[in-house]
């Protein structure tokens, strides 16, 4: 997953110039502490809780196992052997997924999609304060790895379909729903790129609900936001190779490996890709700017009229998620260099992350970043180039529309506004299917980012239970909207 930051609006639906003339939206809710647990989210709590708590990671879990346990609470619900397909192929034994299906009563009607990702960055227990793969309450939090991404979401679609059935839901338009692995790892076993690519029939859908939207809190006991998702930056790694014929360490030269590819990487690490608006960003911008009411806000708004601020862009950049929206970014990742602790480094190689702003090309970045390193001893390669490149969904007001409302019972006062996500989701394989995809709103997170990807991950309770209620009832309307 990526980032939260994502949404839209009824008004969008008139174009970006009445976006941008509308009055934006302000308002704010305060968060309440979450009361007891009502039945249906206990057992809710009891299927999230078991999904966080198997390991998922691509070095030490199994994707497959957890899928199965989702499968058989399904089954347990009255789901049928010919409604559940688990799959995986024999390559990748431990990363296969899962495809439920609640039949509609339409035959005209496409099937909706319910997609998530059930794969979870790698979590080194050593650096946690916390077990990783054990749900832990804390001070209104869950912790654990995936508790955000994307397990939250994965856990109340499966929850959804759960409850429908127990309640005897015949919705018009089938509800489908895709559990996958291998979005958090780019060169592993894709889930959802094996359904788009080999199995379409089964993931064939009129749109998709995915990972990407949700709120945003200001770290205070306040909701500011909330988000759908209508476009993603393009994800990209780039090799860095760097070679050299080694020696004896008694015996320094000035031509080494190790000190080429820092240069390299300090040079990438120096350089700020130029700020550049698109029509999502802009309005997000705008609407943004004017909802939060601070010295961030309003640098925010003055961005919009003129994007060499430089005052402006100063502060905006304080904020990693504001400055991410804003423009390309590369960052290194991993490192790997040298054979022996008295040889002179051989080899050495790095992985540079890129997250490139719509519009721009993985080539035309590629290009950038041999320009910036300025060393032709340095081979720069593309880690896959296979991939396709994300393509932004259209704002149907069929599915904006109830969003909307929906979001004002849930989340009343607060404003929805458009924006572009600054991860990367695996819309891009739906969405390049022909499948437009959306990142919808639900739980939020706080400015820090709730360590997603990072240490200590976690999800405020309240959020989990109030963005659980929305989806449930957003995916019952949308099932029967024609």
């Amino acid at each position: 997953m990526k980032s939260p930051l994502l949404a839209a609006t009824a008004l969008a639906l008139a174009g970006p110039a009445a976006l941008m003339m509308a009055p934006p939206a302000a308002g704010q809710m305060t968060i309440t502490p979450q009361g007891p647990l009502r039945p249906d989210q206990q057992g809710f709590f009891a299927l999230y809780k078991e999904l966080v708590e198997t390991d998922t990671s691509v070095t030490t879990g199994d994707c497959t196992r957890a899928a199965a346990q989702i499968a058989a609470r399904m089954r347990a619900a009255g789901f049928t052997d010919a409604e559940l397909t688990p799959f995986s192929v024999p390559e990748h034994p431990k990363e296969g997924g899962l495809v439920a299906v609640l039949p509609g009563t339409s035959k005209t009607l496409k099937p909706m999609l319910l997609l998530a990702h059930i794969d979870v960055v790698v979590a080194n227990r050593a650096d946690w304060e916390r077990e990783p793969y054990k749900l832990v309450e804390e001070n209104g939090y869950y912790y654990a790895r995936g508790i955000l991404d994307d397990k939250f979401q994965a856990a109340v679609y499966a929850d959804t379909l759960i409850r429908l059935k127990q309640q005897g839901f015949r919705p018009q338009r089938s509800i489908k729903l895709a559990l996958t692995c291998g979005e958090e790892t780019d060169t592993a076993f894709n889930g959802a790129e094996y359904l788009a690519r080999e199995r379409r029939d089964l993931i064939d859908a009129e749109f998709a609900l995915n990972e990407g939207g949700g709120g945003r809190a200001d770290g205070k006991g306040k909701l500011l936001i909330q988000t759908v998702q209508v476009g993603e930056k393009v994800y990209q790694d780039y090799r860095l190779t760097v070679t050299n014929p080694g020696g004896h360490s008694s015996q320094p030269v000035p031509a080494n490996a190790i000190y080429d590819m820092g240069r390299a990487l300090e040079r990438i690490s120096a350089h700020v890709f130029p700020a550049e608006f698109n029509d999502t960003t802009r309005v997000f911008f705008t609407r943004m700017g004017a909802v939060r009411g601070d010295e961030t806000g309003a640098a925010m708004v003055a961005l919009t009229r003129d994007l060499n601020d430089s005052a402006a862009m100063a502060v905006v950049n304080k904020d990693r998620a504001l400055n991410s929206m804003l423009r390309t970014t590369c960052v290194a990742t991993m490192i790997e260099g040298g054979h022996a602790v008295n040889a002179l480094p051989q080899r050495v190689e790095a992985n540079v992350n890129c997250r490139i702003f719509p519009g721009r090309t993985p080539a035309e970045i590629k290009a950038e970043l041999t320009r910036i390193i300025a060393n032709p001893a340095i081979r720069l390669e593309f880690v896959r180039d296979d991939k396709p490149l994300a393509k932004p969904p259209a704002l149907d007001p069929r599915l904006i529309g109830p969003m909307e409302r929906l979001a004002q019972k849930h989340f009343p006062g607060v404003p929805v506004i458009p924006a572009m996500s600054t991860g990367a989701t695996d819309a891009v394989y739906t969405g390049g299917a022909g499948i437009p995809t959306y990142g919808v709103p639900g739980a939020w997170t706080d400015p820090d980012g709730n360590g997603i990807h990072g240490l200590n991950e976690r999800l405020e309770v309240k959020g989990i239970y109030t963005g659980r209620d929305y989806l449930f009832d957003l995916i019952k309307v949308l099932a029967d909207t024609r």
